[in-house]
């Protein structure tokens, strides 16, 4: 094929295809067909039947109180995994998302707080609570997202600090420092999701679509422009990109994330205060996402379960003020020996571990 066939050729759009028709060097059929590759390694197949074969062999307390906790937790740090990891934007307010969705399944729903809760079935307030949370992280992002780095952080932190505020102080709407308690998991066809195993069960669904929607949502030109403007938002812009509308719609698919999951922490606690939205849980939130790793989706779940394991059993020997002691050693190990994260530790020792020439 000549240089000008070959301008031709790419010119046209066809590509490959016209190449196959044009000269002797033509490309053998089976180059250009249709390969499935199948997603799924041996690994994941592993992992998902250990996750929904978790209840037959653990005891409730593992099923609850690790089990559906991390489940609940990763998913609000998949949350900020999607925003700091594919979108560049370090947000300190998944937390005060996920605790507006508790706070509103508490108000719209019913609570031990009869006179502030109206009491809607859960199947409406859920809903409403979601939207909510949507909307509060689009404005969340809407005010943030024209800062970068040190800026960022510092927006979403104050707006944190301010929910957590207006929730103790404000009585006839959030329940000042009481907050809401009695804010069970409904019952569904007689599934009783107060029980652990229906709960846990409830948790890994929700998880497992998050985990897919954000695998599926990276692939698609959203996320890919997303990426983009991570790299390199100034010439994402010269190309044409919004690069606010994409920024914005990132912080709103997140909140709709973290909102699912503070429904859930709040099934799971049966409650909600401003504890709930604190600034330590807001740290907490991201020390997780960190220990997972911020470019890994499942770190999200990885770094939650190391982090419940540390918060149930770390305090059987040291004392329970000292925790916070732990979880920053625990931290400051990954972030100098591991910037990636375990999974980015665990990537670095297999390629240590493989031979030279070797196949992985």
């Amino acid at each position: 094929m000549s240089a000008a066939d070959w301008r031709k050729a790419m010119n046209s759009g066809s590509g490959r295809a016209a190449m196959r028709v044009q000269g002797p060097v033509a490309v053998l059929p089976q180059e250009i067909s249709f390969q499935f590759k199948n997603p799924l390694a041996a690994r994941h197949v592993l992992v998902l039947l250990l996750v929904l074969t978790f209840p037959l062999f653990a005891s409730p307390f593992f099923v609850y109180q690790i089990g559906a906790q991390s489940l609940a937790l990763g998913l609000i740090a998949l949350s900020l995994t999607f925003l700091g990891g594919y979108g560049g934007m370090v947000s300190l307010a998944q937390m005060t998302v996920a605790g507006i969705a508790g706070y509103l399944v508490a108000i719209l729903g019913t609570s031990a707080v009869m006179e502030i809760s109206m009491k809607w079935p859960w199947w409406v307030a859920v809903p409403f609570a979601l939207a909510g949370a949507t909307a509060a992280a689009a404005f969340i992002g809407w005010l943030s997202v024209r800062t970068e780095g040190i800026y960022t952080i510092m927006i979403t932190l104050a707006m944190g600090v301010a929910f957590y505020y207006l929730c103790l102080q404000n009585y006839s709407i959030f329940n000042g420092f009481q907050g809401f308690q009695q804010v069970y998991a409904p019952s569904v066809a007689g599934i009783n999701f107060r029980e652990a195993e229906p709960f846990y069960y409830l948790a890994l669904f929700w998880s497992l679509a998050g985990y897919f929607f954000i695998k599926y949502l990276l692939r698609t030109p959203f996320g890919i422009a997303l990426q983009g403007i991570r790299d390199n938002p100034r010439r994402m812009n010269a190309l044409g990109f919004n690069v606010t509308a994409h920024r914005v719609a990132a912080y709103a698919v997140a909140g709709a994330m973290a909102g699912v999951g503070g429904v859930l922490f709040t099934w799971y606690n049966n409650l909600v205060t401003p504890g709930s939205v604190g600034t330590s849980w807001m740290i907490n939130v991201l020390v997780i996402a960190v220990l997972g790793g911020m470019r890994h989706p499942i770190g999200a779940f990885l770094g939650a379960i190391v982090f419940v394991l540390l918060q149930t059993f770390a305090i059987d020997m040291i004392d329970r003020e000292r925790f916070n002691l732990v979880i920053g050693v625990v931290f400051l190990a990954i972030v100098l020996f591991s910037p990636d994260g375990l999974l980015g530790w665990w990537a670095g020792l297999k390629v240590k571990l493989t031979p030279r020439g070797g196949v992985r």
